[in-house]
């Protein structure tokens, strides 16, 4: 049995000294020390030894245990610290290279503006209220007083998904939602995404963004129009800025007008961005119509109220003196990263 003894510890310490990986060294415990190792079964077959031996032998295979265990330690540290300086060696940084910087984004033109222009409305007490991108045809057409048989059905064209439902030509039907509530007085601004049938050029997509305001109360004017919208131009364009209002039909409002701004590059002397004209195209307005009041429960003798629009993308273009609508879709960052 000494003799076995002694051939096991012999073959242990070989193999450890032969083990050129953790990994090695690992099987090698497991050969000797574990449930099943060699060493094991040797404690194993002390049953065979006779009584008055066994402790001399028991103390034998412990020292035998210990010189292993003792030597796989050792080795162990020896190899951890081999494949620490490996690591190292393959690892090495070179601190002389430029750090990798990171890409922190960016606010879009349209995203940039659509905020300053919350921020004025929001100024003045209105609610940024929103609504639907698909939506039925009852509220993008019928309730703003677009029947079925209106011309302007088939001037927008429309996106639609079935017969009663559409891609939204505007975001006036947040304003027909918004008024069936009956909640009033109203002062609302309702931002949005907006889908009509065109072909993609400098100044026309088939999604874009429009901003559109309502007011309902009682003895609202068109003076009240006007005054609102004459201090949002000098807001957002500057305190110079002069506004003129011009007839105009829209079939939910009644009157109904375009407002042009003097152009805040030339204060109105004329110049290549306003075409030598002075006066710049913003947006259209008017006077909610009575019959879209009487459609969505509002009484037109006790109510009035304004209604007014504006392209986002349009405000965009104005501001940053951008020439071209399709580069805020192209995802270009040199282009964004300028605003």
């Amino acid at each position: 049995m000494k003799d076995k003894l002694q051939a096991i510890k012999d073959e242990a310490l070989a193999q450890i000294e032969k083990a050129v990986d953790l990994d090695r060294l690992n099987d090698v415990r497991v050969s000797f020390l574990g449930k099943k190792g060699q060493l094991t079964s040797v404690l194993k077959s002390m049953k065979e030894v006779a009584p008055e031996d066994r402790p001399a032998f028991g103390q034998l295979v412990n020292e035998a245990r210990a010189q292993i265990e003792r030597v796989l330690e050792e080795t162990k540290e020896k190899l951890e610290q081999q494949a620490m300086e490996h690591r190292l060696k393959e690892e090495v940084i070179d601190v002389t290279l430029p750090a990798k910087k990171n890409n922190v984004g960016h606010r879009h033109p349209n995203t940039i503006a659509r905020e300053e222009v919350e921020r004025i409305f929001i100024g003045m007490g209105y609610e940024v209220v929103e609504g639907p991108e698909v939506e039925y045809d009852l509220y993008n057409f019928e309730k703003l007083n677009i029947p079925a048989n209106h011309p302007a059905k088939d001037e927008q064209d429309t996106f639609y998904v079935t017969k009663d439902i559409v891609l939204r030509t505007q975001t006036s039907p947040v304003q027909a939602r918004i008024m069936e509530k009956g909640e009033l007085p109203i002062r609302v601004i309702a931002p949005g995404r907006v889908f009509r049938s065109d072909e993609v050029d400098a100044t026309h997509s088939p999604s874009f963004h429009q901003i559109e305001g309502l007011v309902v109360d009682k003895n609202i004017t068109f003076a009240d129009l006007k005054g609102t919208l004459e201090q949002f131009a000098k807001e957002l364009f500057g305190e110079n800025t002069k506004t003129k209002f011009r007839p105009h039909h829209f079939p939910f409002t009644e009157p109904s007008a375009e407002m042009d701004v003097s152009c805040f590059k030339c204060g109105g002397k004329g110049c290549r961005f306003c075409k030598g004209e002075g006066w710049i195209e913003i947006l259209g307005c008017g006077m909610v119509h009575p019959h879209v009041f009487e459609m969505c429960g509002i009484d037109p003798e006790v109510y009035t109220g304004f209604a007014f629009g504006v392209g986002l993308e349009r405000i965009a273009l104005l501001k940053y003196e951008i020439d071209d609508m399709r580069l805020l879709y192209e995802n270009d960052a040199r282009f964004l990263k300028q605003f």
